[in-house]
């Protein structure tokens, strides 16, 4: 299985990951967790680049194709090793992030930037992602008042830009509902916890009853 956590800043995907690696350990898996852009050296040093605060004058398709350069390394030399193991991968972002932040928020077009993504994962798409949903002002102020967190160059745009990539992310929930489930990030922890616990042994059980779930996402 190879399932994803999007969300905008402050969504609590961290958590959430954590969360899912118990349960799926629990359910018998070998659980490879990871996160995007990084994961590995070489992508972990696009990473620094990408978000580096002092980077301010990187033009967007600048940004997008560094997001797909560390995607495909990543990908290849982390993720579809780890799958063909028969392992389950959590992934802290992928292709939907570069489709609401670059794609939708940075105006380029997520048909655009989709294409750019398609050459880098060869097809490689997720069986789950789990988009947790939460207003840009509660995100924002979370991340404020968590002092331990890194303060990215992405942190450091605006209000309106954060709320553009919230309208990203829900038209890519509206185009691909099966795929992407949606999970209200606003409400408590235990709230949180109980919605991503029911969507994930729901998902369990269709892999005990199709031992394929997924394949077709893979070539």
């Amino acid at each position: 299985m190879f399932i994803t956590v999007e969300g905008g800043e402050g969504a609590g995907k961290t958590s959430a990951i954590r969360l899912m690696e118990q349960l799926l350990q629990q359910a018998g898996y070998e659980v490879v967790v990871t996160r995007e852009p990084g994961g590995i050296p070489i992508a972990e040093q696009i990473r620094e680049v990408i978000l580096d605060s002092r980077n301010t004058e990187m033009d967007g398709r600048t940004e997008a194709l560094l997001y797909a350069a560390a995607r495909r390394q990543h990908l290849v030399q982390k993720v579809i090793p780890a799958l063909e193991k028969g392992h389950a991968v959590l992934c802290d972002r992928f292709i939907d992030s570069s489709l609401a932040y670059q794609g939708f928020a940075r105006e380029i077009g997520m048909d655009e930037v989709f294409e750019i993504n398609r050459f880098a994962i060869h097809d490689t798409m997720p069986d789950l992602t789990l988009f947790l949903d939460v207003s840009p002002e509660v995100g924002l102020e979370r991340i404020r008042a968590n002092s331990g967190r890194e303060v990215n160059r992405l942190d450091m745009e605006s209000l309106a830009f954060h709320e553009r990539v919230r309208s990203g992310y829900l038209l890519l929930l509206d185009k691909y509902p099966e795929r992407i489930v949606r999970i209200d990030a606003s409400r408590s922890e235990a709230e949180v916890t109980g919605s991503l616990s029911a969507v994930l042994i729901e998902r369990l059980k269709l892999q005990m009853a199709d031992g394929n779930i997924g394949q077709q996402n893979r070539v």
